[in-house]
Parts: structure tokens; C-alpha cells; sequence
């Protein structure tokens, strides 16, 4: 016998139980208890000079999981709106969302998809880049980072 649980939600944590009639040993229950978490989102702020390149790594805390096996995404977000920057399949070479102004070709995926931007720019003071990495169908990890710009 199996529950099967669409569309979770915090709200679905507690105790479920399983009872079922036989025969002739009378009812069989069975308890559990189910705890929901919520996504954890962490997010950092870098500091880079003007003209330099800025490197912004992916879900730092994840220093035990390979993240080459999941599919992942960079986007940047600023003005109330998020832009695609590059896409990265298991196996697969990046690909670049390069219909962007702002970034155009100035972004690169570095090692441990790291995000590489050169040469910095004053635009990019303030933007907010995040990775969303998929290690599930249904679950993704994400971290992003307000980035700090100064000039000499």
C-alpha cells in the first residue's frame, strides 16, 4: 500500500496512519510521520572592482555533490525582471542566452559552473544573479548574489 502526495506543501506535515482489516488477525495500522521543509534559498553579496572579473560561484555549500550531473541555469534580475543567461544539460556544452544587452558576450561558465563576467560594469551594481540547480524533477536548489560594484 502507498500514499501518493501531488502539489506538497508545508501544510501537509503530520502524522499519517495506515490501517487496513485482515483476516483473522483483525486490523494492522501502521503510523508516520511526515515533515515538509521548506526550499532554502542562500544568498550572498560579492564585491568587485570596476573592469574586473567577477566570479560568482553556484550553491557553495554544496562541496560533496558533483553539480556537472544536474541541470542548471544562471539568470540575472534587476528593474523587477529576470533574464536567462545560460543553460547547462549533464554531458551537454552551455548554452548561451546572448540576446542580452547588459551581458551580450561578456558572460562565461566557468570550473564548477561558476559564473565568469568580464569586463564588470557599473549596470551591473546591485544585480541579483542567482543558479537554480535541478538535482530532481521536481526539486531545485538555488543561490543567489546582489553584486557590489566600485570604481577606483
Amino acid at each position: 500500500w502507498a500514499l501518493h502526495l501531488k502539489n506538497v506543501t508545508i501544510s501537509l506535515s503530520g502524522q499519517y496512519e495506515c490501517s487496513f482489516a485482515t483476516y483473522p488477525h483483525g486490523t494492522k495500522a501502521a503510523k508516520m510521520q511526515l515533515i515538509v521543509k521548506a526550499e532554502e534559498e542562500q544568498h550572498y553579496v560579492k564585491e568587485v572592482w570596476l573592469n574586473q572579473t567577477l566570479e560568482i560561484l553556484c550553491l557553495e555549500d554544496m562541496t560533496s555533490e558533483n553539480l556537472s550531473n544536474y541541470p542548471l541555469k544562471w539568470l540575472v534580475g534587476g528593474n523587477g525582471r529576470k533574464e536567462e543567461l545560460v543553460t547547462k544539460e549533464p554531458s551537454s556544452p552551455a548554452v548561451y542566452r546572448n540576446g542580452s544587452t547588459l551581458y551580450g558576450q561578456r558572460v562565461r561558465l566557468g570550473f564548477n559552473n561558476t559564473l565568469k563576467i568580464f569586463p564588470t560594469k557599473i549596470t551591473d551594481d546591485g544585480r541579483v544573479f542567482s543558479c537554480h540547480v535541478a538535482y530532481h524533477p521536481e526539486r531545485v536548489r538555488k543561490s543567489s548574489t546582489t553584486v557590489r560594484v566600485f570604481g577606483k
